[in-house]
């Protein structure tokens, strides 16, 4: 379309404010458009994951991330106040072994300053109120009576989304969910920080406390009432489920009824969804915000690639094909965490809280709650826009994200692209060639011998040969096509 911008997005939460940046790190022309006159001071969702921390690198603003927030390693769980084990979160193989907690809106202060940096501004009140799409592209038309016109338009304006309106889908699911208190309070206590803390109680609900810096603490629990507790109502209910703490000021306190919908199409021609306005779920593990910031991350290089190359029809569709999965298992996890955290069944508390005192004090099942905590679990192996698995029996195969290797620093040189990337990890007998392909940002070469620096981008010194063993190829070395999200797309063993 003529006189048209290649991406609206309509949204500018983190999920919105993550796909302008990886288009805009792309120099893909944006615009994003928000509503509202100016962001949101409700901080909501307050935890980021290790595998959005992972993005985060990519983008750029991870340091900034980590300086702003809390730092969490553990899960701590309580019945009536007696501990009933701790579970670890630096147990993940990534470069970031834990959680950062911080209010959403500092989330989104970061990624709008680095939206900025980039040259793109979000333009508020602007509404979108309906579009139409055709083969040439989409026009998109706002409350003020502007019309825009686009090559693709993204949809992550959240759960009361106009663009999944516009698409034709709705979400699917469960609607009649429990009620849950949202909030922030300042408060005098001793928990540790560096973990967030599930307290069930027998008679009433469960509450889940995130220290944050300072003394602000993020607030999570089922409560049966018709409007947000007091000061000194919430301060009873603290004293009651947990081991107690002085609350001085509440920042902000509201209701929310969980719901457990996702839409059946992430894509629907020239449109796409992502975040709230694909998905709806339990707050619990704090998925959500990583969940729908990591859609962006998957929908934003191919969008890009889309822009700059022509449209591929395989690659625009695989991006459901990868994402809505990963979101079907996150709603299926939250649902059932839920269940069992709000079971109101004698029987079924005790066999709860049992589980969780054994599954605590058992490493495989420890570190199996820890990856899908912190989401580094998620793989494409099915995915049709990646070489089939079922060769490889040695991880990591194609669909996987490619691991870090500490010694070289390896995931940080990885970050550096913003488009396919070839890694070639030479075995012990001779240097590899690399591969002519116009598809390849850059050829990167990890060795254990002195190499040539004018083939490649870059050689990575490996002496002691880290890579190759964390990569499984043994002495003859490999080829892996690491995607621009830091997934492998596909892997070849030398001969």
């Amino acid at each position: 379309m003529s006189d048209s911008t290649p991406v609206l997005v309509v949204g500018a939460g983190p999920v919105g404010l993550s796909l302008a940046c990886e288009l805009a790190r792309r120099a893909v022309p944006v615009r994003i458009i928000d509503k509202l006159s100016a962001p949101t001071a409700e901080s909501r969702a307050a935890v980021v994951h290790a595998r959005t921390l992972e993005a985060f690198s990519r983008m750029g603003v991870v340091d900034d991330i980590i300086a702003a927030g809390q730092r969490t390693t553990g899960l701590q769980m309580y019945a009536d106040r007696v501990s009933l084990g701790k579970f670890a979160l630096d147990t993940v193989d990534s470069p970031y072994p834990f959680s950062v907690t911080l209010p959403q809106d500092e989330t989104e202060r970061i990624l709008t300053a680095r939206l900025a940096a980039l040259g793109v501004a979000v333009e508020r009140e602007r509404e979108l109120v309906g579009f139409e799409q055709d083969a040439t592209g989409v026009r998109a038309h706002l409350r003020s009576g502007e019309e825009i016109r686009s090559d693709w338009i993204a949809g992550t304006d959240g759960s009361h989304s106009t663009v999944r309106g516009a698409l034709g889908l709705s979400l699917e699911g469960s609607f009649n969910g429990e009620t849950f208190l949202l909030g922030d309070v300042e408060a005098d206590h001793h928990l540790d920080r560096s973990t967030m803390h599930t307290f069930f109680t027998a008679d009433a609900g469960p509450l889940m406390v995130f220290p944050m810096l300072g003394r602000r603490l993020r607030l999570i629990g089922q409560l049966d009432a018709p409007a947000p507790p007091t000061l000194e109502e919430l301060q009873a209910i603290v004293d009651h489920r947990t081991a107690g703490f002085r609350l001085d000021s509440a920042r902000w306190i509201t209701l929310f009824e969980i719901h457990h919908a996702q839409v059946p199409h992430y894509r629907v021609g020239r449109g796409f969804l992502a975040g709230d306005a694909a998905h709806v779920h339990s707050p619990a593990g704090g998925q959500g915000m990583n969940t729908g910031i990591q859609d962006a991350f998957n929908l934003g290089w191919k969008l890009a690639q889309a822009a700059t190359e022509g449209p591929s029809p395989a690659l625009l569709d695989s991006y459901n094909a990868e994402r809505r999965p990963v979101a079907a298992q996150v709603i299926k996890v939250t649902t059932a965490t839920t269940d069992a955290g709000t079971a109101t069944n004698p029987l079924i508390r005790r066999l709860r809280n049992r589980a969780l005192r054994v599954a605590s004090g058992l490493s495989p099942i420890a570190h199996m709650l820890a990856e899908e905590t912190e989401e580094t679990r998620v793989t494409y192996r099915t995915s049709p826009i990646v070489e089939s698995s079922h060769r490889w029996h040695r991880s990591p195969q194609p669909g996987d994200a490619a691991p870090d290797v500490a010694a070289v620093n390896l995931h940080h040189i990885l970050a550096r692209a913003t488009g396919q990337t070839a890694l070639y990890i030479a075995g012990r007998e001779q240097i590899p060639e690399p591969v002519a392909a116009s598809n390849i940002q850059r050829h990167v070469l990890v060795t254990d011998a002195e190499a040539p620096n004018s083939a490649f981008n870059e050689v990575i010194p490996d002496p002691d040969r880290a890579v190759a063993a964390r990569y499984g190829t043994g002495e003859n070395g490999g080829l892996f096509m690491i995607r621009p999200d830091g997934y492998i797309a596909s892997r070849s063993d030398q001969r």
